[in-house]
């Protein structure tokens, strides 16, 4: 038996969860596909299968009856995604009204639905003019015209029906229109295949909005970069850029690719990518991302990461495969319409025959009631409302650096009662940053000065410190002369003619005796955390250095945030119980330290025992278990690798107020899924009752249909301009 396999493609023309569950249906059934995961919102399938299976031709043609195009989808076409959707595919369909790639035309008009509805809309009016003009001519005018529009839509209703699905909204329609026409309601059934048509473009349209928000991503990635080879450079197609290739990038322009500054020094405007407003200054060395914007001088850059694998093309496969990985609410929605649909058309039948059977009612009365009914329960609406609140909410939260994967996770994190931080390069900034200097017979700025001049060249993390504080205070940096590290003990050097040391206080004291109140001072500032060093010259103790690695500019801020949404916040952390009490202070947050890996887990699951939804935040590569026990656990401070491939959800940039925006964007999305299903059922039940009573007909039943669903996908494409 061979090994199954897993292959994603693109399926062009899916307006809503109705399309997905049809194409689900229709592949689901063919030889050798084992399972099937189909989402309207991206565009996307992914079918699980035999290795030898050769799904692609019968696929291919299965689809086309149904009215959609199907072509693989690959890592390598992702920075063509957006175009993929549009024109690319359209030799996929020779189906006479194909669900073709409407939803991505530039213009609305060049769209295979919209020239079917105008069509089909001046063939209405060319029947009118012909029934004023022929009178005898009337009902068979409008006959002909509306074959133009049905005809297609009973086409791809018997090929769903073949393939599994005979609920759809196409078949309830036909059904609908024929009955009508059969009744002698002929103008009225024409009046409904031309609003059923104009739904189903707005549809499209709405639909390829929703997409095409995170696709816009890949158009910030530029399409030439400038190769730099032996000093001479040429354009080429960024396409074409392969890891270790070096790059110029002037002034204004884009970055790209993702790559490590070579030379240069620049402040990089990052918002397109992680949503920071400020821009950042960087160096040889620093990592800069695709799509983002060099400002102010001339970089050159060396690639690690070819197109197909930069962080935008990325960002955006993920929020893909997360648009195909189905929140509770979307599954029990899905459930829950494969027997409403059904249970409407026996509502239907029992409405057009029980009140002439056994009341004496009028039979073309009753069956016409019975046949709006069938279009006011169309499901269309109802089985959007999740996916397209989710899918907006996953994009809007994509451009904002927010990653979640899948709806699942968007749910979950809204609900959360608890979060569990590491400290180190999640609370703070994972560096160490100089925080108190003090002199001693010296100025400040004196201090400062020798021991950089001693530090110079050491990439160890208190002495990148020390030469980062020097370069903020422009303090000038002489030569040390002699410089060497004395292992366990500081750096040792001659700077100006004097010998000077930088050691750890303990080896300090064992050169020169310190005062009690140069003591008491060190004492005191470790108390508060830090590392303290003591700068010794000429035979004397001159000055103290103080340093900790420092909370993040907004983590008392994003704290503050979280609690006022009823989220509790505590600190795990694997440093020393004083260090991490001296941090939690200033954020004003329950501290637990010195903890190894497997503690934090059982701390992770004491809180859920107690009832507590917890998510854990942490830097993607330690504390696994604890990560992967949450019922969220999100990536930070790890690095754009780690943050787009583990944890639930990731935080592209290194902010603690991301997580009280993760939980506002997920709340909101719940509540924008609440308003969609009240939209949809309330919208139905009104035209319900009105139909049966006898004050509305069918057009106002296709409407309760179209309309709902036109409706509920516009409230939920406004999360996409939703303010965290």
């Amino acid at each position: 038996m061979t090994e199954a396999v897993a292959t994603r493609y693109r399926v062009s023309g899916m307006d809503c969860g109705a399309c997905a569950a049809k194409v689900e249906t229709a592949v689901r059934r063919l030889p050798g596909v084992e399972d099937v995961s189909v989402s309207a919102t991206a565009g996307t399938m992914v079918v699980r299968h035999g290795a030898d299976a050769h799904l692609l031709p019968a696929m291919t043609s299965q689809l086309r009856s149904l009215g959609y195009g199907l072509a693989p989808a690959s890592r390598e076409e992702a920075p063509s995604h957006a175009e993929a959707h549009g024109h690319d595919h359209d030799h996929d369909h020779t189906h006479h009204h194909d669900h073709d790639s409407d939803t991505d035309s530039r213009n609305w008009w060049t769209s295979t639905k919209a020239q079917l509805t105008i069509g089909y809309g001046l063939a209405l009016a060319l029947a009118f003019v012909t029934g004023w003009i022929v009178p005898s001519q009337h009902q068979a005018a409008f006959l002909v015209a509306m074959a133009i529009g049905l005809v297609p839509i009973a086409r791809r209703a018997f090929a769903a029906a073949r393939f599994g699905s005979p609920f759809s909204i196409e078949m309830l329609m036909t059904i609908a229109a024929v009955g009508a026409v059969a009744i002698g309601a002929t103008e009225e059934a024409a009046a409904v295949v031309f609003l059923f048509l104009i739904g189903e473009w707005l549809e499209g349209v709405a639909a390829g909005r929703a997409r095409a928000s995170i696709q816009a991503l890949t158009a910030l990635v530029p399409k030439t970069a400038l190769r730099d080879r032996n000093g001479t450079t040429e354009e080429i197609p960024a396409a074409d850029l392969k890891v270790g290739d070096a790059i110029i990038v002037r002034p204004g322009d884009r970055i790209p690719a993702d790559g490590e500054i070579l030379a240069g020094e620049s402040d990089v405007d990052e918002a397109p990518v992680t949503g920071e407003s400020t821009p950042l200054r960087k160096g040889p060395g620093a990592s800069v991302f695709a799509g983002t914007i060099n400002t102010d001088a001339v970089l050159r850059i060396r690639v690690t990461a070819a197109a197909a694998d930069n962080t935008i093309a990325r960002v955006v496969q993920l929020v893909e495969e997360a648009q195909e990985s189905k929140a509770p609410t979307e599954r029990f929605i899905d459930r829950f319409s494969r027997y409403y649909t059904p249970g409407v058309l026996v509502v239907g039948a029992l409405v057009a025959i029980v009140p002439p059977l056994l009341f004496g009612g009028s039979w073309t009365e009753w069956i016409y009631k019975g046949l709006a009914i069938l279009l006011i329960g169309c499901p269309c609406a109802l089985v959007i409302s999740t996916p397209a609140a989710i899918a907006a909410a996953l994009s809007a939260g994509a451009r904002r650096g927010l990653l979640l994967k899948g709806g699942a996770v968007l749910e979950t994190i809204g609900k959360i009662t608890a979060v569990a931080f590491d400290k180190t390069g999640t609370l703070t900034e994972g560096k160490p940053k100089v925080t108190d200097i003090v002199a001693f017979g010296r100025s400040e700025a004196q201090v400062l000065s020798m021991a950089a001049a001693l530090e110079s060249g050491s990439n160890h993390p208190l002495a990148l410190a020390i030469l980062g504080r020097a370069k903020e205070d422009a303090v000038p940096v002489p030569p040390a002369a002699d410089a060497r590290a004395v292992p366990g003990r500081g750096v040792t050097g001659k700077v100006g003619g004097e010998a000077v040391f930088l050691a750890s206080a303990r080896a300090a004291g064992e050169e020169v005796a310190l005062s009690a109140a140069q003591a008491d001072q060190v004492a005191s500032l470790n108390g508060e955390g830090k590392t303290v060093s003591v700068l010794i010259a000429a035979g004397s103790i001159v000055g103290l250095i103080a340093m900790r690695d420092e909370p993040r500019a907004d983590a008392d801020e994003g704290i503050a945030a979280l609690r006022a949404m009823g989220v509790e916040p505590v600190m795990l952390t694997g440093d020393n119980q004083r260090t991490a009490e001296a941090i939690a202070k200033g954020l004003h947050i329950d501290a637990r330290a010195e903890l190894l890996p497997e503690d934090k887990l059982r701390i992770v699951r004491e809180l859920q025992a107690k009832g507590k939804i917890v998510a854990k935040v942490g830097d993607g590569i330690n504390d696994a278990p604890a990560l992967a026990a949450a019922d969220v656990g999100v990536a930070m401070g790890g690095g754009t690798d780690v943050a787009l491939e583990t944890a639930d959800a990731a935080i592209l940039h290194g902010r603690v107020m991301d997580v009280a925006r993760m939980v506002t964007l997920s709340r909101r999305a719940m509540a924008n899924i609440h308003q969609n299903i009240a939209i949809a059922i309330g919208l139905k039940a009104i035209f319900l009752v009105t139909t049966i009573v006898g004050i509305t007909g069918l057009w106002p039943a296709i409407l309760a249909d179209t309309g709902a669903t036109v409706l509920v996908t516009m409230n939920a494409l406004r999360l996409l301009r939703v303010r965290l």
